[in-house]
């Protein structure tokens, strides 16, 4: 005699099996990029020895990248505004150039993150590898603006707590370098310990949460900035640091650096 409630019981899963079969075979297939290949293609001005094919192609590529060059040369050359002094790189614990872009960085993204969070920025941090020339005296241009921060970073605000920004502090102390700051300042004393460190005025809450804007790449780790890691909130203001530049040259007649002491060394 046939056991008819095994023979149900296969003809179900028989009949799940064709169905979940069916299903899978319509189902949308995914694809994912596992290589990407390039190979560069020189252009370059007709010879005497290029063939008639050759120099057309070169010509025809030249004709039609041209407008479109000068169209940005011309955007790239405009006029914003006037440095009465070159704004440089020098200096040991922090320079003009540092002090200028910390500090425009600081105006410009506090604008932005009050709008957006309805909170205020307490410092700006950036770094000073990140700053790739100088102003020179004389007229500002946009060109300056992309020969100042050639990359892509955008600033990126971030919640520290009192106690970490100790250990910017400590990092601070430990790189000698001069990276741009703003908002903080404290003195280094002789063992190479930082006493009276102030936000904007005021004595440090290591319970308190602070405000720091940077760029991604540091939020990221980058110069090895390990304490931004301890963040507990981050916020991206989807504003390049060079655009940043650009628009304050708009709002500007004339450029200054500020040169007050933000990092004070005992003697």
């Amino acid at each position: 005699m046939v056991n008819l409630k095994n023979y149900n019981v296969v003809t179900k899963l028989f009949v799940l099996l064709l169905t979940f079969a069916a299903f899978t075979s319509c189902a949308e297939k995914k694809f994912y990029i596992t290589k990407i290949e390039g190979r560069e293609i020189g252009i370059s001005q007709p010879t005497e020895n290029t063939d008639d094919t050759a120099t057309k192609q070169a010509t025809d590529i030249e004709n039609f990248i041209k407008p479109y060059r000068e169209n940005i040369d011309k955007d790239l050359s405009l006029v914003l505004a006037n440095a009465p002094e070159t704004i440089d790189k020098s200096g040991e614990w922090q320079t003009p150039m540092g002090n200028f872009l910390s500090d425009i960085t600081f105006e410009k993204s506090n604008v932005v993150f009050k709008q957006r969070v309805q909170k205020e920025i307490d410092i700006c941090l950036l770094n000073h590898g990140g700053i790739r020339t100088i102003i020179s005296k004389g007229n500002v241009t946009a060109r300056n603006a992309y020969e100042i921060m050639p990359f892509e970073n955008t600033a990126i605000v971030v919640g520290l707590k009192g106690e970490n920004i100790l250990d910017m502090v400590q990092y601070l102390i430990a790189e000698k370098k001069p990276h741009p700051l703003k908002g903080l300042t404290f003195t280094i004393t002789k063992d190479n310990q930082a006493k009276d460190v102030l936000i904007n005025g005021k004595s440090l809450d290591k319970e308190k949460t602070y405000y720091i804007v940077t760029s991604d790449y540091l939020v990221n780790g980058g110069d090895n900035m390990v304490f931004f890691k301890k963040a507990t909130e981050r916020y991206d203001l989807e504003y390049k640091l060079r655009n940043i530049i650009i628009d304050y040259f708009k709002t500007h007649q004339e450029i200054k650096a500020e040169k007050d002491q933000r990092i004070r060394k005992e003697q």
